[in-house]
């Protein structure tokens, strides 16, 4: 099941903009040995280089998945997000292309997933409580 949530997967917009998307899972340790734990969702047009990673790092008030909640999962403020939904992926790239966030050389940008968040969530459900 891992290998399938981390594949490409296709989001056609309109007949001439078909997007690919994918989530990712990663923990790492800085150079003091603090652990960080982010989710990143990366979106790219499909057939380019030019890819937008939308980082979500665990802080106060804000956790990512990662043994808490499912795969997948942004949480803040009461709302959660699952980025494996392909309605949230296309709601962050709506949220990114109004703020011209998508890169236009080819090459990864990377951006703070948080106040994307608080655009996106508006009318998201309220996390699961547990």
């Amino acid at each position: 099941m891992a290998r399938k949530l981390r594949r490409a997967r296709r989001l056609v917009v309109d007949s001439d903009n078909v997007y690919m998307w994918s989530v990712r899972h990663r923990h790492t340790r800085d150079g003091s040995g603090t652990r960080e734990c982010r989710t990143t969702l990366s979106l790219w047009r499909e057939g380019t280089q030019r890819r937008l990673a939308v980082v979500f790092r665990e802080g106060p008030g804000r956790a990512v998945s990662g043994g808490y909640f499912e795969a997948g999962a942004v949480v803040a403020g009461g709302a959660w997000l699952n980025l494996h939904e392909p309605g949230v992926a296309r709601r962050f790239l709506d949220e990114a292309t109004a703020r011209g966030l998508l890169p236009e050389t080819q090459r990864t940008v990377e951006t703070d997933g948080w106040p994307l968040f608080d655009a996106v969530a508006g009318n998201a459900p309220a996390a699961p409580a547990g």
